[in-house]
């Protein structure tokens, strides 16, 4: 039987364009998380996790709250991170990005998500719909590894907040991408968190 993993990022943050690292989510973030629960209101979920920091445990606790069967776990995997640093064949345009993250934060954020790949897509016995509730970039490295894309490629996938993108694996094959950051249950005006507005 398939085993799934549905990845949804946060709803949006309060006053994160002024540069907060973290916060809780906008009246227009909890809308957004409303709207991905309902979305997900008939999946038969066998898990679930979220990244510690408050706008994905907000996210999370207003999931749980439409969907009480489920009770998400935070997980340190999660946590927001930049999980590669610059590379050879990385269009040049993507290089101001990194002048402002540490070698450190790279090499941190690289152990995270190697440690999450191996955690969240290694194969189970039986059917599984497993959660994850995280951040723009955990996502894009997770699609990024399933399609097999050189390391540097997370930073041109980018996902809509409570974009909803689903990954499954069927038995003796590979993961592949069933959908991503999928936003038919947000109208147009709650489509945040892209670098270009979607304006369908």
């Amino acid at each position: 039987m398939p085993q799934y993993l549905y990845l949804v990022r946060h709803g949006e943050q309060q006053d994160a364009e002024y540069g907060l690292p973290d916060g809780p989510l906008s009246p227009r973030g909890k809308r957004q998380a409303h709207l991905i629960a309902e979305r997900l209101g008939g999946v038969p979920f066998t898990g679930a996790w979220h990244s510690p920091l408050q706008r994905a445990a907000e996210t999370a606790a207003i999931i749980a709250d439409r969907l009480p069967s489920l009770t998400p776990e935070p997980s340190p995997l999660l946590f927001d991170c930049v999980p590669s640093g610059r590379a050879p064949e990385m269009p040049k345009s993507y290089a101001p990005f990194f002048n402002s993250v540490s070698d450190e934060a790279i090499e941190a954020g690289r152990a995270q998500m190697e440690d999450a790949v191996a955690e969240f897509l290694h194969p189970h016995r039986g059917p599984r719909h497993d959660l994850l509730i995280t951040h723009n970039f955990v996502i894009a490295w997770f699609v990024r590894e399933v399609l097999g894309a050189p390391d540097w490629r997370w930073i041109s996938i980018n996902q809509a907040n409570c974009g909803l993108t689903v990954l499954q694996q069927k038995p003796g094959r590979p993961w592949s991408l069933v959908t991503h950051n999928d936003l038919g249950h947000l109208p147009v005006e709650l489509r945040t968190g892209l670098p270009d507005p979607l304006l369908f």
